[in-house]
């Protein structure tokens, strides 16, 4: 198992990405600390894969300093190759290679690579590894991608949504395979949509929108910062919140999360979930699926995150 450096894995400071008029990223702070799992979660558009492929080394920012294992992923690109795993979402991998030899091939570019074949077997690409590229399902491309990251024993891995397209069986497997890294003393970044999975393997979260971080802290730190507690219930779509809240406490929150679907926030107890259900009653609305339970990282995502989308 490595040991943990005081010093980040990665920091960046006031970064800065423009494609012509559009800033991607604009001024973006983020700090990984070695060691653990740092999960980037944002909406499309938000800037966060563009600020890990300025970490990669893909991209040289506009302004701003990036530094990886202390060094310029651009100017020391040739010293930080050999210890920084990356797992792209597309791309990357000859077409018409067989999986087997792509990944022996990845093995052979570092001092002590991981086992190939057991490594191939617990993703499930065992059977696999005379088949081009381009005839494996996305799920198995998905896994050889990952594969092909890890196997040279990385100091820091990005992992760009790695579970895409898998389904409940490889999708657990990965998730074993990268908490297995983490105790090893692996430095992990992934980027994801999921947030089951951002909750499931991450030690720290950052969340990216308009090009900038957000937010950043330990899932239970970021679902601390709002309701403790929220009660959810499915009914007709479009009722009048407005109302509702007339007949709520003060300090209480109503909203429509997706048709049909509401969240309701704030001193959630007896005297709150009678309130709710007595409005409804008088309304003619059969509430659904009601339930009480603490706010969650996708609450605190839909909140920071996308306001203009969704108008």
């Amino acid at each position: 198992m490595r040991s943990a450096s005081s010093e980040p894995a990665v920091e960046v400071r006031g970064l800065v990405k423009r494609y012509g008029t559009k800033t991607a990223v604009d001024g973006l702070d983020l700090t990984v600390a070695a060691g653990g799992l740092t999960a980037v979660l944002g909406p499309n558009g938000a800037g966060k894969t563009t600020t890990i492929e300025m970490c990669e080394g893909y991209r040289r920012p506009d302004a701003g300093t990036v530094r990886v294992l202390g060094l310029d992923p651009v100017a020391d690109a040739a010293a930080l190759r050999p210890r920084v795993g990356v797992m792209l979402q597309s791309g990357g991998i000859y077409a018409g290679a067989r999986a087997d030899e792509m990944l022996r091939h990845m093995a052979s570019l570092h001092a002590h690579p991981l086992d190939v074949d057991a490594l191939a077997e617990r993703l499930g690409l065992g059977s696999c590894g005379r088949t081009p590229y381009r005839r494996l399902s996305g799920g198995q491309q998905q896994r050889l991608s990952l594969a092909m990251a890890v196997v040279g024993r990385p100091e820091l891995v990005f992992l760009d949504e790695p579970t895409a397209g898998l389904d409940p069986q490889a999708r657990h497997a990965t998730w074993d395979l990268v908490r297995d890294l983490c105790a090893d003393g692996v430095t992990v970044v992934l980027t994801t949509h999921h947030m089951e999975e951002a909750e499931a393997l991450a030690r720290d979260v950052a969340i990216v929108d308009g090009g900038r971080v957000v937010a950043q802290g330990s899932p239970e730190e970021l679902c601390r910062g709002g309701a403790e507690n929220t009660l959810r219930f499915n009914g007709r779509p479009g009722l009048d919140l407005a109302g509702l809240l007339k007949a709520l406490p003060a300090e209480s929150a109503a909203v429509e999360l997706t048709p049909g679907s509401y969240r309701v926030s704030g001193e959630v107890g007896p005297q709150l979930l009678a309130t709710v259900t007595t409005w409804c009653a008088q309304h003619g609305v059969m509430p659904d699926r009601i339930t009480v339970e603490r706010h969650t990282l996708e609450d605190v995502f839909m909140e920071l995150t996308g306001k203009e989308l969704r108008k």
